[in-house]
């Protein structure tokens, strides 16, 4: 597990997840099973644990524990396969959002401008859409879009008319090094940032990564007991600001819903201030320094 991925907030978001020894717990991120691990620490031999990852290589590094059950999809399904199971509802679900320090570092998949290979990015392989098609195939407005919307790249606009402009030349951009050859001409500000606002733009993309969130989180909410808890650590502000506006109001858009009196209905609390890595930790692990945790408790309707 350690040379698969470093887990981020390990005591901190487990100790807010786990409240019964008993529970059923769902982690729809399971990666290289470092908080799955932590959380079957903490239930007794009656507890049950329910993971989720869409990457065959997390379900080749599977926990062999007769209390988890390992589910091979993406967490946008967690309401679909939570019936198949026929579950009772559950006492939490844990999501860490970040991509695995794993995939970071294995080269072929493309997450990484540090390493030459095709522009792949994607998590689940029998995907149809890969980076390179994106970059292949969308237009200028719909690339300057997703750097701006998903990157926060401040020269969007010429990023995106640099692609079309090569592929008007003939010119598909379908490796790492082909595409760093182009940030290298465009870049504003720290090299490394501006390259992984690219990487993370395109990244979101192929994966839906927003659309997916925001299905979890509506669907967690179908599932979960009164007081049950909703654990989420995420990465980067698009991520944050929809868990946050969740965790506040039990829907995705934040709106406080209320009842035909004008009462309002809260589906959902706070469970904590939001927590970030220690100092130590971020030491210890640069990739934890974006980490934002959020705990959601259930409100009993």
């Amino acid at each position: 597990m350690s040379d698969y991925h470093k887990p981020v907030l390990l005591q901190e978001s487990v100790d807010q997840l786990v409240t019964k020894t008993d529970g059923i717990y769902i982690d729809v991120t399971y990666g290289g099973g470092g908080h799955s691990i932590e959380i079957l620490n903490k239930l007794g031999a009656k507890g049950r644990l329910i993971v989720f990852d869409q990457d065959g290589e997390a379900e080749e590094n599977r926990n062999d524990d007769p209390r988890l059950t390992f589910i091979k999809s993406n967490f946008r399904h967690i309401y679909r396969f939570w019936k198949w199971l026929d579950l009772e509802k559950v006492d939490g679900v844990f999501a860490d959002l970040g991509v695995s320090s794993h995939q970071f570092d294995s080269g072929y998949r493309g997450f990484s401008y540090r390493f030459d290979a095709e522009l792949d990015m994607r998590m689940n392989e029998n995907m149809q859409l890969s980076a390179k098609d994106v970059l292949a195939t969308y237009t200028a407005d719909q690339l300057q879009s997703i750097f701006s919307k998903y990157g926060e790249i401040r020269n969007s606009k010429s990023l995106a008319n640099a692609i079309i402009e090569l592929r008007n030349k003939g010119t598909d951009i379908i490796s790492t090094k082909e595409l760093n050859q182009v940030l290298e001409r465009l870049k504003i500000g720290s090299y490394n940032k501006y390259f992984a606002q690219v990487y993370q733009a395109l990244r979101i993309e192929v994966n839906d990564e927003m659309g997916a969130l925001k299905e979890l989180l509506e669907s967690s909410l179908r599932i979960l007991k009164p007081e049950a808890r909703l654990v989420v650590i995420s990465y980067h502000s698009l991520e944050d600001r929809v868990v946050k506006r969740f965790v506040k109001a039990g829907n995705v858009d934040g709106v406080i819903q209320k009842d035909a009196y004008g009462k309002s209905i809260t589906k959902m609390k706070s469970g904590t201030k939001m927590i970030v890595p220690s100092e130590e930790e971020q030491k210890k692990n640069v990739r934890s320094r974006s980490a934002k945790l959020r705990v959601g408790i259930v409100q009993e309707q």
